[in-house]
């Protein structure tokens, strides 16, 4: 495994706990929050230097259910994103010493529901992406050989995640945040810190399950004797 693609799946995870640490505004204050953000989307530069030969093979990649849903998420991240670094510059004033004029409630709003909704849709990019990562994970760790005692414990840490996220999702309101409604019910920091963080974890990972089983089912469908694709494949070897 070379450097360099470590040195991306770093880069990466730094990015990925910059966002959770953003969500904690009412705990970290303005300056950290925006120092935060910042070196986030520096990050997300970097993400994006790495992977631009991606951008080119777009018109001449597969069509396949799995490639098309790749591709649109990728771009629905990208706007989300683009949302959440407008937003995030017109309200800002830490970092650049100005309260801006545009800095109002309906700007802050955005902000908000971009925040959470990057917080989904890189969890679905990532669930695109598990097999990678699970397979980075196995060489680091000298795995070579399958197990099914293993095998049986990873999953049932997922049913618990999954379960877990969904709680998590009534806990701090997502559907709200998602949809940009009025709501007073805000994470109370003073109580538990480590509760917020483990509750954004595990919704993060309730759509990486959701995305990757959604995505393996649909191959495993594909595949499925007498399906249009199956068939197809048939008639032309």
């Amino acid at each position: 495994m070379s450097p360099v693609f470590l040195s991306r799946l770093v880069f990466d995870l730094i990015a990925a706990g910059l966002l959770l640490f953003g969500f904690s505004y009412w705990w970290l204050g303005n300056v950290a929050h925006e120092v935060a953000g910042s070196a986030m989307f520096v990050l997300v530069i970097v993400h994006n230097v790495f992977n631009r030969r991606w951008y080119g093979r777009i018109a001449k990649g597969s069509r396949e259910p799995r490639s098309l849903f790749n591709i649109a998420v990728t771009f629905l991240l990208m706007t989300a994103m683009l949302a959440l670094l407008i937003s995030g510059v017109l309200i800002s004033n830490a970092l650049s010493g100005v309260m801006s004029p545009y800095a109002g409630f309906t700007v802050r709003q955005i902000h908000t529901l971009a925040a959470y909704w990057v917080l989904v849709i890189v969890s679905m990019h990532l669930g695109l992406r598990w097999p990678m990562i699970m397979g980075v994970a196995r060489k680091l760790t000298g795995i070579t050989q399958p197990n099914a005692v293993r095998t049986l414990v990873l999953r049932a840490i997922v049913v618990a995640i999954a379960i877990h996220g969904v709680w998590s999702s009534f806990a701090l309101a997502i559907g709200t945040k998602l949809s940009m409604q009025m709501t007073l019910d805000w994470w109370n920091f003073e109580e538990s810190v480590a509760g917020f963080f483990v509750h954004c974890l595990a919704i993060a990972g309730l759509y990486i399950c959701l995305t990757y089983y959604a995505m393996k089912w649909l191959l495993a469908r594909k595949r499925r004797p007498g399906s249009a694709a199956a068939v197809a494949e048939n008639v032309h070897q």
